[in-house]
């Protein structure tokens, strides 16, 4: 490589970063016609989309000097938008919370933040809104390897098609791990027709995990009344396991569930998950109540968990 070639491409870099700051407002004063700043965004952020976080975790995962972060956060926590709460488990660290007041900032961040991207994406055609996202893909995929704590999935709302995905998957793994018949495929195609037909934006939520652009887990949260909640369809494709991504969905769930004011997070799953059961039980859910069942083709023990919020 050249020294002018080098040269070249360090300008086109610092010319993208140009036009991409600017695209997306970051040089504004506030930050989505707010009065925060992106710094302050994204650590509002992170706090609300994060079971336990301290502050070491936002310094070392946001790449933030520790004094600096902490000046923000003692000026979040001043605005009154955050608490500093100790821990249960190590009585020296203080995990960070949002208040009400911080909730509802976080709300207007977030619905802001889909409006202006919803807006610059109208403006491309489908095919063109494809090519974006996949040269997104691809500048995150090389820029972010060599990072220790980049998590290599995301998580994203359900979209039009992905309910296809979530019985395909039931269906196809269930099948080739527990040798499960359509009879449970059938079951998982009932509890996404129902939840798309009295989807309650509100107090419902569908999560998606996508890895390399390909969808790899999902996770449901239903209104079971004004109270309780039911976790539904927790399943991590296998190309995705072992990197956390079912404890990520399952804590989702159970920040989503304490936002909206449930009292109570429920689950019916089977004896045989040993996995799933794993990780519910180490969120804290308590087994209460076991029935046997012959059901999808076996003789089988269900088993309902339950999580006070």
């Amino acid at each position: 490589m050249s020294e002018t070639s080098l040269e070249d491409r360090v300008a086109a870099v610092r010319r993208f970063n140009r036009f991409i700051t600017r695209q997306l407002g970051v040089l504004r004063e506030g930050l989505l016609h707010t009065p925060y700043s992106v710094t302050e965004s994204r650590i509002i952020y992170e706090i609300a989309n994060r079971d336990n976080v301290i502050a070491a975790d936002l310094s070392r995962e946001l790449g933030l000097d520790p004094g600096y972060l902490s000046r923000v956060l003692d000026r979040l926590e001043q605005q009154g938008l955050i608490q500093r709460l100790p821990s249960t488990s190590d009585g020296r660290q203080r995990l960070l919370r949002l208040t009400a007041a911080g909730e509802d900032v976080f709300s207007l961040l977030d619905t802001r933040s889909r409006e202006e991207i919803s807006e610059m994406l109208n403006h491309l055609s489908e095919p063109d809104q494809v090519r974006l996202i996949q040269a997104m893909n691809t500048i995150e995929q090389l820029l972010g390897e060599g990072f220790k704590y980049a998590q290599p999935y995301v998580l994203r709302q359900h979209e039009p098609g992905d309910m296809g995905w979530v019985i395909h998957m039931h269906g196809r793994l269930y099948a080739q791990e527990y040798g499960w018949n359509e009879e449970f495929e059938a079951l998982v195609a009932q509890i996404c027709a129902d939840f798309l037909k009295h989807y309650n934006a509100d107090r419902e939520r569908c999560w998606i995990a996508e890895m390399d652009g390909q969808i790899v887990g999902s996770v449901f949260v239903v209104r079971g009344s004004e109270e309780v909640a039911k976790l539904r369809l927790l399943l991590v494709d296998p190309r995705a396991r072992g990197l956390g991504l079912g404890k990520r969905l399952v804590d989702e769930c159970i920040r989503f569930a304490r936002c909206k004011g449930y009292k109570k997070l429920v689950l019916w799953t089977n004896s045989v998950l040993a996995a799933a059961r794993h990780i519910y039980r180490q969120a804290g859910f308590q087994l209460v109540k076991e029935e046997p069942h012959h059901s999808f083709g076996h003789d089988l023990i269900g088993e309902i968990w339950e999580l006070s919020l």
